[in-house]
């Protein structure tokens, strides 16, 4: 995951500029709309702005849907065609912004982060609303359609997506995208355990990069998951928005989930701190055992060093002299001595083994 994902004009561009020059979109942008009612439901997979216009004037609700990189001429289009506001068209463009709400004259805006799950996390992608009146504005930068389970819900109707208006499709979009972060979460989860498995079994310099790498991704989710709550709290109040009182009954429970999702992320934080300090903990407690192992080696061996140097000099060993070694002359003084070697040697293994030393 990397540390900064944000796509940005150069500093003094005029607000509202929608170009982005050297950075083409990454996925061609395509446009679906679903326009439905209790009764009725219409599915068009590729569609031009100008041909959602026909549904706006219906008593139905019209979700329509653009997925991939929108391109500043599709964008223009767009915000032509549905009078979308241009600052809200420039979060858009500029991917990667912060999770907030704006009000544009009778339109809500809504940003999201949605978290995907990919070999390295992969990090987030972004999600826009627009709720306007009986129609529905999702844009995701993304390859794939994360929609695909309200999608399927409307075919099917089930629930009461298709007996309500698009407020409480609004809510349905955006308690998709929040619950879609507890499999990231579970993901994490996992590879925490084995972390934590490793650190405890035999720790190495690529479990510590791998503890490193998962630290950095709970604090980048943390930065990009956090203000959702603010934004479901937001959406919550009475006043200004414009979704009914009984649909803002159900975003509690999406509060309830962000809520959640930041207990989760701020344990795996300090999980992560924790596995930390316990590989350093193991590392050192290994060097410990390694050292106190050396130690018992070499503290055997002194003595018996000792008694090797004395008898390695042969000092007057054929003299006279009343200072000479008597032993080197014995008979049985090189067994003797080995046998006073063994002694001290098993002795001290003893001592060092009834003490608990190692």
């Amino acid at each position: 995951m990397s540390f900064f994902t944000k796509r940005y004009h150069p500093p003094g561009t005029r607000p509202g500029t929608l170009a982005l020059k050297g950075l083409p979109p990454l996925t061609p942008p395509r446009i679906s709309l679903i326009d439905y009612s209790d009764t009725q439901l219409e599915e068009i997979e590729e569609i031009t702005p100008e041909a959602c216009l026909a549904y706006l004037d219906r008593p139905t609700t019209t979700w329509i849907h653009i997925q991939g990189d929108a391109d500043p001429d599709t964008l223009n289009e767009l915000g032509r065609t549905f009078n979308l506001h241009d600052l809200a068209l420039e979060d858009i463009i500029n991917s990667g912004q912060r999770p907030k709400t704006e009000l544009y004259d009778e339109q809500l805006f809504v940003i999201l982060s949605h978290p995907i799950l990919e070999d390295d996390y992969g990090g987030t992608e972004q999600v826009s609303l627009f709720l306007g009146t009986n129609v529905i504005f999702s844009f995701h930068d993304g390859k794939h359609d994360p929609f695909g389970p309200v999608r399927k819900r409307l075919r099917k109707h089930t629930g009461r997506i298709r007996q309500k208006g698009p407020d409480y499709l609004l809510y349905t979009l955006i308690d998709l995208v929040i619950d879609q972060c507890f499999p990231v979460l579970d993901r994490f989860g996992s590879e925490l355990e084995e972390v934590e498995e490793e650190l405890l079994e035999n720790p190495t310099k690529e479990t510590m990069q791998r503890l490193h790498e998962l630290k950095r991704d709970a604090l980048l989710l943390r930065r990009m998951l956090w203000p959702q709550r603010e934004v479901i709290n937001h959406l919550m109040q009475d006043g200004e928005y414009p979704i009914d009182t009984e649909i803002k009954l159900y975003f509690r429970d999406c509060y309830d989930h962000t809520i959640q999702i930041m207990d989760l992320l701020e344990t795996y934080r300090d999980m992560t701190t924790g596995m930390l300090d316990l590989y350093l903990s193991s590392v050192n407690n290994k060097m410990n055992e390694t050292m106190k192992v050396l130690t018992v080696i070499a503290t055997i061996f002194i003595p018996l060093t000792f008694i090797a140097g004395i008898y390695g000099m042969n000092f007057g060993n054929k003299t006279d002299s009343p200072w000479a070694m008597p032993e080197l002359n014995w008979y049985y003084g090189y067994p003797l001595i080995w046998i006073v070697m063994i002694a001290i040697g098993g002795g001290l293994l003893y001592l060092f083994k009834r003490k608990e030393w190692f």
